[in-house]
């Protein structure tokens, strides 16, 4: 019997997960005309877009004609840019597919990353490796149970606890839920609570992968302006009378990335704006422990909270930054009522936190104090550096004077955040772009800098900021004003 030849598969199309229309991406694209090739200005503008998470992947690119039409240029502009993301993998075109976002497996051309300024996370805290060996000796003990854990183990839980009762805020275990770190609890309370179309409330700018999570769960985001001096707090509690959200987010100590801190008057006055219009207010204390040298200490938002409002709180907290980015243990504090909903929904999306890292965050939290102070330590010698290079290499940005936290929210007198963050990639450093951490495509004036690298990183970094900078045309002289940022 003859066998029939077996017919070559044709290779598999690009599976496109998303659209993104001309008008939205032309908001993402904020100001990204320079003296380049327009196309090459298109298609780097596309790129920085992708790596940053801006535009995710698998994402199909609205079609050449529309693009060309909303953006104002040629179609013969719109299908080079394309043509320059094909041939730079970062773009799979194909009849009946369109043109899909990919990310490409080597990227050529770059060289290899020397400093990472796009993320802040700094290195596991002096005495941790101690803490995890001694850890490691109990495992016997540890595999005698299932290691499924909803909810949490109730030493770790009674350890979390007493810390917010010494800040004031009484609060007992069953108050208490361990999460995969503060991402999963910011996640697991905005399912929870959230039903599609709620408003929420959030900071602009603020931590993208929050207002992600909070988009994801259905709701429709409202924003509220911070800056390097602080919250429009008038602002704040209008639009929380005006808009009547479901769910308030914010970050009030050592704000990502602002780095401003609510002074105790505000954090009054939020509480009391919610309490009376029915919002529940979700407090990320993910960097409240990253104090440097505040001059003082403003009361927790849990300690605000008296019984008639106990229900108008969340709180969630980690210890990635404070120990380890790879410790995943963070938790929920709520009310016992809220935290039975949060247990109900959590299965559908993780079965529980790892029982051997809930051990090493139980041995963390007896030694807290201490390895805060080494935290500290380590942040203060970072930040003093980099501030002390970004004003002697970059004398026009404007670089605030902040107390805590993990990074510089640096204003750069120019719209080029993204042309920056672009000229910054072929160089070897990557850097996240200030429309990143917002949902309006603004912010271009300002670049986030963490300063939880060592010194040979952090010098490298702004020695080849400076370079990115000054190969940018055009920069602004001393003197000169700027064109204002456009309202988008």
């Amino acid at each position: 019997m003859t066998s029939t030849p077996r017919r070559r598969q044709a290779p598999r199309r690009p599976l496109a997960r998303s659209r993104i229309g001309a008008r939205q991406l032309a908001t993402l694209l904020g100001e990204w005309d320079s003296a380049e090739p327009v196309y090459a200005a298109l298609s780097d503008r596309i790129r920085l877009l992708l790596s940053d998470g801006r535009l995710a992947t698998h994402t199909r690119l609205p079609a050449e004609r529309e693009l060309a039409e909303e953006l104002g240029r040629s179609r013969t502009t719109i299908v080079a840019a394309y043509r320059a993301l094909r041939e730079s993998g970062h773009l799979i075109s194909m009849r009946g597919s369109g043109s899909v976002l990919v990310l490409p497996r080597a990227l050529p051309g770059r060289s290899a990353l020397e400093v990472d300024f796009a993320r802040s996370v700094p290195a596991p805290v002096a005495g941790l490796d101690e803490i995890v060996r001694a850890v490691a000796d109990r495992a016997p003990t540890v595999l005698e149970h299932s290691g499924f854990d909803l909810v949490g183990q109730q030493r770790l839980r009674e350890s979390i606890a007493a810390r917010y009762t010494e800040h004031g805020a009484r609060t007992g275990p069953d108050q208490i839920l361990i999460t995969l770190g503060a991402q999963n609890a910011i996640a697991l309370t905005a399912r929870t609570v959230l039903r599609h179309g709620d408003r929420v409330l959030i900071e602009t700018p603020t931590y993208p992968h929050a207002y992600e999570a909070l988009r994801n769960a259905g709701g429709r985001l409202v924003s509220t302006p911070v800056t390097t001096t602080g919250w429009e707090i008038d602002h704040l509690v209008s639009a929380i009378e005006r808009v009547r959200p479901e769910l308030i987010y914010l970050i009030p100590d050592f704000h990502n990335p602002t780095g401003s801190s609510m002074n105790a008057e505000q954090r009054e006055r939020v509480i009391a704006s919610a309490r009376r219009n029915g919002a529940l207010v979700l407090i990320d204390e993910t960097t409240a422990d990253l104090d440097i040298d505040r001059p003082d200490s403003p009361p927790t938002f849990p300690s605000l909270t008296t019984t008639r409002d106990a229900d108008t709180l969340v709180s969630v907290g980690s210890l990635s930054k404070t120990i380890w980015g790879g410790l995943r243990v963070g938790w929920i504090r709520a009310e016992p009522a809220m935290i039975s909903r949060l247990i109900t929904r959590r299965p559908a999306d993780d079965l529980g936190t790892p029982v051997i890292e809930q051990l090493i965050a139980t041995r963390v939290l007896e030694c807290y104090d201490l390895l805060l102070t080494r935290r500290a330590d380590q942040l203060r010698a970072g930040r003093d550096l980099l501030v002390s290079l970004l004003r002697t290499s970059l004398p026009d940005w404007r670089i605030p004077d902040v107390h805590g936290g993990l990074a510089l929210w640096v204003e750069l007198g120019a719209p080029l955040s993204s042309a920056l963050a672009s000229a910054c990639q072929p160089r070897g450093v990557r850097i996240t772009a200030g429309p990143r951490f917002g949902i309006d495509g603004a912010r271009e004036r300002f670049i986030r800098v963490p300063f939880t690298a060592g010194a040979d990183h952090l010098e490298r970094g702004v020695r080849i900021l400076r370079e990115a900078w000054e190969s940018l045309d055009p920069v602004p002289t001393p003197g000169t004003q700027t064109p204002p940022h456009p309202m988008l």
